[in-house]
C-alpha cells in the first residue's frame, strides 16, 4: 500500500489503557461487519464499504454518501478501524468544523484514533496520521510520542523520519532535526520544506 504524504503544520487527555478506553470509545466489535484490517483487507469487502460510504466527496469533505459526512466516515471506521484515509478525513472534518466530535459521528476524532491503535498497535501509518492530528490540535509532545513509536515499528520509513525532523525543528532540537532530515533525504524523500527551514536556521550542511 502506497504511502500518502502528510504535510504537518504548526486538555484532552489521550486514554492509553483498554480498561479506561473501551467505555468511552466503544467496543471494536461491529456486529458481523468487522473490525477488519485496512492493511490486509479482503478487496471485495473493502470496495463494498468504500463504494457506499467513502467516495471522493466524503474523503474531500464535500458531502456524505448516505447521510452526514461524519456518519459515512464513522461507518467506514467501524468496519476498518485503521483505515488511514478515513482517519485523516475524520481529523480534517473535526478541525474544519472546530469540534472534537463531528456531526454524524458517534465518537470524537480522538476516539477514532484510540480505536485504530487499540485494534492494531503496530500500524505505523495509523500512528503517523494520528501524529498529524495531534500536531494540528497543538499537542506537540503527544505527536512526537506517536511518531517515535511509528519509527520503532518502521525504522526505514522516510515519511516518519521527515515528520520527526519537522517536530524536532518545531521544538528547536536542531541536532535531532538534522539527523532525521538526513535520514529522510538519504531515501530520496521528495519534500524539501524541512531542508529549507534548517538551511534558513543555519543548521543544514550538504
Amino acid at each position: 500500500m502506497k504511502y500518502f504524504y502528510i504535510l504537518i503544520a504548526a486538555n484532552f487527555i489521550f486514554i492509553t489503557t483498554l480498561s479506561q478506553a473501551e467505555p468511552i470509545c466503544g467496543n471494536l466489535d461491529n456486529g458481523g461487519n468487522g473490525p477488519y484490517d485496512y492493511t490486509n483487507p479482503q478487496p471485495a469487502h473493502l470496495n463494498l464499504v468504500e463504494g457506499h460510504h467513502f467516495s471522493k466527496n466524503v474523503e474531500m469533505l464535500i458531502s456524505g454518501d448516505t447521510g452526514e459526512i461524519g456518519h459515512d466516515l464513522g461507518f467506514t471506521l467501524r468496519a476498518y478501524p485503521n483505515h488511514h484515509r478515513a482517519l485523516d478525513a475524520m481529523s480534517r472534518l473535526s478541525i474544519r468544523d472546530r469540534t472534537p466530535k463531528p456531526s454524524g459521528s458517534i465518537y470524537t476524532a480522538m476516539c477514532w484514533f484510540e480505536r485504530a491503535i487499540r485494534f492494531k498497535p503496530d500500524d505505523a501509518m495509523a500512528r503517523l496520521v494520528f501524529s498529524n492530528h495531534l500536531l494540528k490540535t497543538n499537542k506537540t509532545d503527544m505527536a512526537l510520542e506517536q511518531l517515535l513509536i511509528a519509527n520503532n515499528l518502521e525504522p526505514d520509513n522516510p515519511l516518519t523520519a521527515y515528520n520527526l525532523g519537522l517536530i524536532y525543528l518545531k521544538k528547536k532540537d536542531y541536532e535531532n532535526a538534522v539527523q532525521y532530515a538526513k535520514k529522510a533525504y538519504e531515501q530520496d524523500f521528495p519534500l524539501q520544506g524541512l531542508k529549507q527551514q534548517l538551511r534558513a536556521a543555519g543548521k543544514w550542511r550538504e
